[in-house]
Formats: structure tokens, C-alpha cells, sequence
């Protein structure tokens, strides 16, 4: 059997053992299969690749950054944004990819309108320089926002006002904020000031639809969550993996 895998922690609600297995089952792909890894640690990472012969691996949080030391080469976009969401294991070398970027882009155009010309990325994990990424390919200017600000095009969450928020039009939720189970939570933003011009994109699938996205949609805001983004990097994964 081939086998392929997620490492992260925690995986208890994981969409992408789902994904495989069922796609697997609708291709009459028989001998693969698909498992999660829910490691405590990164470090746990070349014990499981002795005990286990894999020959693909999808990464998520909170490892897709320090996973990086583990790689023997990195793609050209995992070493532009040093954060890898895919590896493909060959002949015991480790190559990372970043299948986020692509899987962001597809999603995240097709909503865009021309005064969608700023951006604020909620959250700094390895999904946000994904998104970083690919605003800079498209020429979107954008803000992190974070805790705490000082680091560079860092700004905290107390000083999203109301005139940033006339500025900067499109907020993407990079943060595990408001995941299931806990759906009553969402970023800490003033959601009364959004308007009509506005478009919010939840990197978070499941609920479909977030506190977040709720609170933007009731202001009239275009909506965009993460479902179809996984989808396609999980199949930009298995293309990788196939090469």
C-alpha cells in the first residue's frame, strides 16, 4: 500500500482523511490509503518517518514553519514564504511545497472587484504568508494584524479603528478562530463598521460559515470561507505526490 498522511496538532476534526479516503473510494484508487498523524511535538517527526514508509505528508497547524529544518530541499515558494503545507518523500529526501498559495488564489479571485485594493491578514501562522504571497502576486497591499504590533506590517487588533477600516476593504481570517467546537468566537474586530464594500475570507471550513463570516455577511459584506481552498490544494497535493 501507498501511504500518505497529515501531521499538525490537534487533528480531531480533520477535513483531510475524509477527503482522501473517500476520493480513493470513488476512483477505485485500491492501493493507497490515508491517515492522520496528530504529533505533540514536530520533533516527533523522524521517528514517525521510521516506523511509518510514507511517501507524501500534508502539514497544518502548528507546523507548517518550524517543519522547515526537516526538509532536505524546499520549493520555490515554500523558500520565498518559508512555510510548507505538502512534502513528497522520495528516496528518503523530504521536498516541501506550499500547496496553500495556489489553493488561496483560485478561491480568493474570483470574489475580488476593483475597489478591493487593500487588505488586513488576521493572524501571523504559516496560512497567513500563503496569503501574504499571493496579495503581493496580485499587488494588493495588506496589514497583519496580530496581538501585538511593532514587527514589520504588523499592526494589533486595538488599532484596527474605523479608518482602517474604510482603508483596507478585504480581511482574511487566517486564525483557527472560531473552528469548531468553539463557534462563538471570532477575531476581535469592529464588525458594526463593515459595509457592503467590503469582503471577508475565512481560511476556517468547518462551520461553513463562521462567526466571523456571519457578523461581515449581516453588514452586507462579501463572504468566502475555506472549503473550496482545501480542496484544491489537497489536490495539488496528490498531483505533487504523483509526479
Amino acid at each position: 500500500m501507498r501511504k500518505f498522511g497529515l501531521i499538525g496538532y490537534p487533528l480531531s476534526h480533520s477535513f483531510s482523511k475524509k477527503y482522501f479516503t473517500e476520493k480513493f473510494e470513488s476512483e477505485s484508487i485500491r492501493d493507497c490509503i490515508y491517515e492522520l498523524y496528530p504529533l505533540q511535538s514536530v520533533d516527533e517527526l523522524p521517528r514517525l518517518l521510521e516506523t511509518e514508509k510514507l511517501e507524501g505528508l500534508n502539514i497544518t497547524i502548528p507546523y507548517k514553519k518550524v517543519v522547515l529544518p526537516f526538509l532536505t530541499s524546499l520549493s520555490r515558494e515554500v523558500t520565498a514564504i518559508q512555510a510548507c503545507n505538502c512534502i513528497a518523500i522520495k528516496h528518503n529526501q523530504l521536498i516541501g511545497y506550499n500547496t496553500d498559495i495556489v489553493g488561496f488564489r483560485k478561491t480568493f479571485e474570483k470574489h475580488l472587484q476593483p475597489h478591493h485594493t487593500k487588505a488586513l491578514i488576521l493572524g501571523t501562522g504559516g496560512g497567513s504568508l500563503a496569503v501574504a504571497y499571493t496579495l503581493q502576486q496580485l499587488n494588493i497591499e495588506f496589514l497583519f494584524v496580530s496581538r501585538s504590533s511593532g514587527l514589520n506590517k504588523t499592526i494589533s487588533y486595538g488599532e484596527v479603528k474605523e479608518s482602517i477600516l474604510k482603508e483596507f476593504t478585504i480581511i482574511i481570517n487566517t486564525t483557527p478562530l472560531g473552528t469548531y467546537p468553539d463557534v462563538h468566537q471570532c477575531p476581535p474586530i469592529a464588525y458594526e463598521r463593515l459595509t457592503t464594500q467590503h469582503y471577508l475570507y475565512d481560511l476556517v471550513y468547518n462551520p461553513a460559515k463562521t462567526l466571523f463570516l456571519t457578523r461581515g455577511q449581516e453588514q452586507g459584506a462579501t463572504i468566502e470561507n475555506g472549503t473550496e481552498m482545501l480542496i484544491i490544494q489537497a489536490e495539488e497535493s496528490w498531483k505533487i505526490w504523483n509526479k
